[in-house]
């Protein structure tokens, strides 16, 4: 074979492999014209009547996988002094709790609570029921590395001010609840809120970044950034990535 033909072969070889890591290592997703639907779910292990709700919201896997809804189950721990401790607790569930409830103008919080784009929301039939909103920002994600996640934020008006928060959710945890209103249950979940990560108030185009928490066994997980009215909390767009590995 002449020497420029095997230099070609040699340069298109040693591409290949290159290109096939990149597409590999790429995953991001962007938001539609649509407003997405943002369902968050409070509830506890803990709590008896807790379980339908949690069964509910994993029926809505399919229109998540879909990117039709941006679902979220945040436990709360307010339970955990009635024999059994919720190991997906979080203290900020809690305080984003009573922030909605403020923006609500209710006298409590309770479980299970259901929350539909920012707000108190009891009829989970029509949960998903909504007019082909247009969303009033876009919204790119992209996976940086194993623990990285960068979204570029754009409002539909510039000088719109806009805050944002980050989750880190997971699919398919199981609980043996030996104590407490569900002992003797095997309880499953879906959508857990792992981590919970306020973006601040912002103005104009803006990029953000995740750090994610470590890895706690293979649990499938998802990146979710819900962009909001700072005045009304109420989705501007929202956006979940999912990535392999």
């Amino acid at each position: 074979m002449p020497l420029r033909l095997r230099l070609r072969h040699l340069i298109l070889g040693a591409a290949l492999p290159l290109s096939a890591a990149a597409a590999a290592a790429s995953c991001e997703a962007v938001s539609r014209p649509q407003l997405t639907p943002v369902i968050e779910l409070y509830t506890s292990e803990g709590c008896s009547s807790c379980p339908p709700a949690d069964r509910w919201l994993s029926g809505l896997k399919p229109a998540a996988a879909q990117g039709r809804v941006v679902a979220q189950a945040f436990h709360v721990g307010y339970w955990d002094n009635l024999g059994w401790v919720d190991r997906f607790a979080l203290a900020a569930a809690t305080a984003r709790q009573r922030e909605l409830a403020a923006a609500n103008q209710l006298r409590s919080i309770y479980t299970p609570q259901l929350v539909r784009n920012g707000r108190d929301w009891r009829d989970y039939d029509s949960a998903l029921l909504t007019r082909a909103e247009p969303a009033r920002a876009s919204i790119r994600l992209l996976q940086r590395g194993p623990d990285l996640f960068e979204a570029t934020v754009v409002p539909t008006a510039p000088d719109q001010p806009w805050a944002a928060y980050w989750t880190l959710t997971e699919h398919g945890h199981a609980s043996k609840v030996r104590a407490g209103e569900n002992a003797g249950a095997e309880l499953r979940h879906d959508f857990v809120v792992r981590q919970y990560v306020p973006a601040g108030t912002r103005t104009g185009t803006q990029q953000l970044q995740l750090r994610t928490i470590a890895r706690d066994g293979d649990a499938p997980r998802s990146a979710n950034l819900v962009v909001v009215d700072p005045a009304t909390l109420q989705p501007l767009q929202a956006l979940s990535l999912s990535c392999p590995g």
